[in-house]
């Protein structure tokens, strides 16, 4: 008997392929960030799928639950996404004009991925909103803020730190700090409407 030939829509035909290979890489990149160790995979292999994928889900979650959005005095979802893609890139030419040995797309790939630990922070602080508000929910948002943001940093040195000058890592490494910082405090002060 003659085989079947696959039909392009089958799951098992070379259009999936990709795909899926493009999955698993953005799945190995997470766990680079979320096991941060000094390694050239994250740099190697850049991508923007996946600080695509943070920059959506984070917009989407930090968008306020009114009707009447012009007045909540929250992020839309598009001052989220100018904000981290702006940041990334102001952030990679600052590094490329330090002197930095690294390419503007590795850079803005380090970046999103990066977002990673800050984007589950806002997942937990949507969670504990839920809860009655008070200073106690305060406390508990403020420590995964914090901690996500420190993680944030590990995870974004760990990969940016050796494509800078020595002498420079410094003033290569602020600007990564305060681009955290202001995501952290855009999701500390989120609170629902």
């Amino acid at each position: 008997m003659a085989e079947a030939e696959e039909s392009p829509g089958d799951p098992g035909t070379a259009s999936s392929r990709p795909l899926m290979r493009d999955l698993k890489a953005v799945g190995k990149k997470f766990m680079h960030v979320l096991y941060p160790r000094k390694s050239n995979t994250l740099l190697r292999d850049w991508d923007l799928w996946g600080p695509l994928i943070l920059c959506v889900t984070l917009a989407l979650m930090l968008q306020r639950d009114s009707v009447d959005s012009e007045k909540d005095g929250g992020p839309q979802f598009a001052e989220v996404f100018v904000i981290v893609w702006f940041g990334a890139v102001t952030i990679t030419l600052n590094s490329k004009l330090l002197g930095g040995n690294i390419s503007f797309f590795q850079s803005l790939c380090v970046l999103g991925y990066c977002i990673l630990p800050l984007t589950v922070a806002m997942l937990i602080c949507r969670l504990v909103l839920l809860a009655d508000p008070g200073p106690v929910n305060f406390m508990v948002r403020l420590f995964v803020v914090i901690v996500m943001f420190a993680w944030s940093i590990v995870a974004s040195t760990a990969f940016l730190a050796d494509s800078q000058p020595p002498n420079r890592r410094a003033l290569a490494v602020y600007p990564v700090f305060l681009f955290y910082f202001v995501i952290s405090w855009m999701i500390l002060t989120f609170t629902p409407q």
